[in-house]
């Protein structure tokens, strides 16, 4: 049974490749996911791009979903689609786009995970003076103090860091600046680390965290020694530095509830980013009704 033209397919990829300068792995993808398309097209008897209609993307969408394809795979299928499409009425070779306002069934939004106060405090817990765990430490405490980004942690420099007003300016996405307060643990954390970061750093570095041979250390190190640091703490669960921002986040809000003052902190553009952060168990949500609401609040004397 005959199916629509691939050579179409290899003009797109050609042209997202030439023109568009898209990666190796990107054209893979789109590749993948058109040649799926060919096949579910050939099955159906379709023998041409331009017959393909909606009603039949749409059942193209449903045949997926039920093998199990998942919702952030499907929308990506679309995506393909639509933009195979978008190249074709643009050469002329079809005169409408099937895939256009045809919705992928969402995805949940995994929730990063986040330390409880008790599993914080078992990893803070000192374990060493010398330079190395210093360092460590000092980088725990700035993370969770302040909500840091990786990118933003290993980004510091000396200068970033004003001890004295309890501030510390960091380089977000899109190169936004801004300034964040930073705690008293963590302000200790850092008087250690800077005492002895001399002795590995060296004299022309600006980089606040550096590693043995005294040049910055990499996202990749921080992931490391963080790990290990949970496992030396007797943590069950796996620590990595976004676990940190989570956990800051969560504390945040659950001992303020203020979702806007997190997102600034956060340095989030949207605040719907900022509100997966908003997992806060039922029992707190209650406590704050009770004492909020003037019909949930009990009387004296009732």
């Amino acid at each position: 049974m005959a199916g629509p033209r691939r050579d179409w397919l290899d003009d797109f990829v050609r042209y997202l490749r030439e023109e568009k300068r898209y990666s190796p792995h990107t054209l893979k993808g789109y590749t993948h996911d058109l040649e799926r398309l060919a096949g579910w097209c050939e099955h159906q008897g379709i023998a041409d791009w331009p017959r393909l209609t909606g009603h039949e993307v749409r059942r193209f969408s449903a045949e997926l979903h039920r093998q199990g394809l998942g919702g952030r795979s499907l929308q990506r299928q679309l995506s393909a689609v639509r933009r195979f499409y978008h190249f074709l009425m643009r050469e002329g070779r079809a005169d409408a786009n099937p895939a256009l306002d045809i919705p992928a069934p969402k995805s949940p939004r995994k929730l990063p995970k986040a330390l409880d106060v008790d599993e914080i405090g078992q990893l803070m817990r000192p374990t060493g003076d010398d330079p190395l765990t210093l360092r460590d430490a000092a980088m725990l405490e700035l993370m969770y103090s302040s909500g840091l980004r990786l990118a933003e942690l290993v980004g510091l420099n000396l200068d970033d860091v004003d001890r004295e007003d309890a501030q510390l300016r960091v380089t977000g996405k899109g190169s936004k600046q801004r300034d964040l307060p930073v705690g008293r643990m963590a302000l200790k954390a850092l008087a250690a680390w800077l005492k002895v970061r001399a002795n590995l750093a060296r004299p022309e570095e600006r980089a606040l965290f550096v590693n043995r041979r005294g040049t910055r250390l990499s996202a990749r190190s921080v992931q490391k020694r963080f790990r290990e640091r949970g496992l030396t703490a007797g943590l069950e669960r796996g620590v990595h530095p976004h676990m940190l921002r989570h956990s800051f986040a969560s504390h945040m809000l659950e001992s303020s509830g203020d979702l806007r003052a997190v997102q600034e902190l956060l340095g989030h553009a949207d605040i719907s980013t900022t509100q997966i952060y908003t997992h806060l168990d039922f029992q707190h949500l209650a406590k704050v009704y009770d004492a909020a609401h003037p019909r949930a609040r009990k009387r004296r004397g009732d």
